[in-house]
């Protein structure tokens, strides 16, 4: 397939031309452009140019995306709509609380909706991003405890950004080992707990995609020594309306409602990570928080604890509302998405647990996590694995992580596909695995029918090129 030209590289004529200006422009002479070195090229080529370029383009609105760990489900099109009506696209944030009243309203009625899914006491909607919300809570923690305390703990199955987040926010970081279930080692964990440590950050149901059976425990180890107790809420998309962590103990979290709430994922964002804390944590939340008001809503400045804000204005507000359409159009059904999500992961699983490795041999929450040691001992990689899916039109999972897993391969479908979509990805998963008893080559040499060859993912990473400079420039 032949890749499309960029824009600056079409065939064109006057391409510095700029229409004469009638007037003359009230602007310094030295600040007026002769030149413009942009295209000249009519309406008709730009629109094609810019189509068939998104025809290139891999997203969940055209195929199966099952990233683990980042549920990628789909984004209804009803929370577009409504995050685009012209009360909330068009509000200026300095509008004033006068001006803003049913954003106002919104944003105080999304709180209790989190609250209640979360089963904790108060929400900050202010964090922009899973990680935001992380290191958000962590500041909690500093501000609670001071200097008094300063070591985390963390569990070696842990998203990555726990770690930075703690780290960020100054405190040491102990880590914990994972046992033989895929839980947290209950012993190597009480014998590192002592008076010097702040919080446990827990992401439960793990990124193994394993609900940690062994919780209460957990919490009642770090609380009777003083400890907060921290649940990464990544992974919420498995619990919703099932269990709840304010239930299972845990002081504080954060959600991801560009995951679990369905608001758009990737290229950079806007997200929105909100933190979920026990009343006697809800005095440190961010400021401003939106309060009821007699019979209105007001931004209230008025909490002396507070860490402060941690984001301009008022946090991502189009995804709190993309977020609230979606939470207020299931409403109590919020139990069947992540039923529906879990019964899917363990579908995946069971149907390929033949065919791949797993680590883990037991019922899933949302995620599986296989991996491909077997095929790995045959010369062909997870790698190889995930750039000949691309060859079959699914988008590859994610992989290589968690880290504590050889060769990982970690898939998650969420409640978005259907079963037809299911049985689709897990033959095409059983073609591959025959492929490497038969045609490893195929696998080496994948992906061979996608605009773009297997690229080089190291130098990728590590020498970015993130601007274009063309050839030659008509000047």
């Amino acid at each position: 397939m032949t890749m499309p030209k960029l824009i600056f590289e079409y065939d064109t004529k006057n391409t510095n031309h700029v229409p004469t200006v009638n007037e003359k422009l009230d602007l310094p002479e030295h600040l007026i452009r002769k030149d413009l070195t942009i295209p000249d090229i009519n309406e008709v080529d730009v629109i094609r140019h810019f189509t068939e370029l998104s025809k290139r383009n891999y997203g969940v609105d055209n195929g199966f995306y099952p990233l683990g760990s980042c549920t990628m489900k789909y984004n209804p099109r009803i929370n577009e709509d409504v995050a685009r009506l012209n009360g909330f696209g068009n509000l200026h944030p300095l509008a004033g609380d006068e001006n803003s009243q049913g954003v106002l309203e919104l944003m105080y009625n999304l709180e209790h909706i989190l609250s209640e899914v979360t089963g904790m006491d108060a929400v900050s909607l202010q964090p922009a991003a899973g990680a935001h919300g992380e290191v958000t809570c962590c500041m909690i923690a500093r501000k609670y405890f001071g200097k008094s305390r300063n070591k985390v703990i963390i569990p070696d199955s842990a998203h990555g950004t726990n770690p930075a987040s703690a780290a960020m926010c100054g405190f040491e970081i102990v880590e914990v080992k994972t046992n033989a279930k895929g839980g947290v080692d209950i012993d190597e964990l009480r014998s590192k707990v002592d008076s010097n440590t702040a919080m446990f950050m827990l992401t439960n149901p793990s990124t193994l995609g394993l609900f940690e059976e062994n919780i209460v425990e957990i919490n009642k180890i770090l609380h009777d020594a003083g400890a907060l107790t921290y649940c990464d809420g990544a992974n919420m998309n498995a619990m919703m309306g099932i269990t709840r962590p304010g239930d299972q103990g845990f002081d504080m979290m954060h959600l991801n409602l560009h995951k679990t709430f369905s608001t758009p994922h990737g290229g950079g964002g806007p997200g929105a990570g909100p933190i979920c804390v026990k009343k006697h944590l809800a005095k440190y939340l961010p400021v401003p928080r939106a309060v009821k008001h007699g019979d209105g809503y007001k931004f209230e400045y008025n909490y002396p604890d507070s860490i402060g804000k941690v984001k301009g204005f008022f946090g991502n507000v189009g995804m709190l509302v993309r977020a609230y359409a979606y939470a207020k159009a299931y409403g109590k059904n919020l139990t069947k998405v992540s039923q529906i999500a879990v019964l899917s992961a363990n579908y995946i699983m069971r149907s390929l647990d033949k065919y791949y490795h797993l680590p883990y041999n037991k019922t899933c929450a949302h995620e599986c996590v296989f991996s491909g040691e077997k095929q790995a001992a045959k010369g062909v990689h997870t790698m190889d694995i995930a750039k000949r899916l691309l060859d079959y039109g699914f988008h590859a999972p994610t992989i290589y992580f968690p880290l504590i897993v050889k060769e990982a391969i970690m898939i998650e479908p969420t409640e978005s596909e259907s079963k037809a979509t299911l049985d689709s990805f897990i033959e095409t998963m059983k073609k591959i695995a025959h492929e490497v008893e038969t045609q490893p080559e195929l696998l080496h040499n994948a992906p061979t029918t996608t605009p773009v060859g297997r690229l080089d993912g190291v130098k990728a990473a590590r020498q970015p090129n993130l601007r274009y400079e063309p050839v030659c420039r008509i000047c």
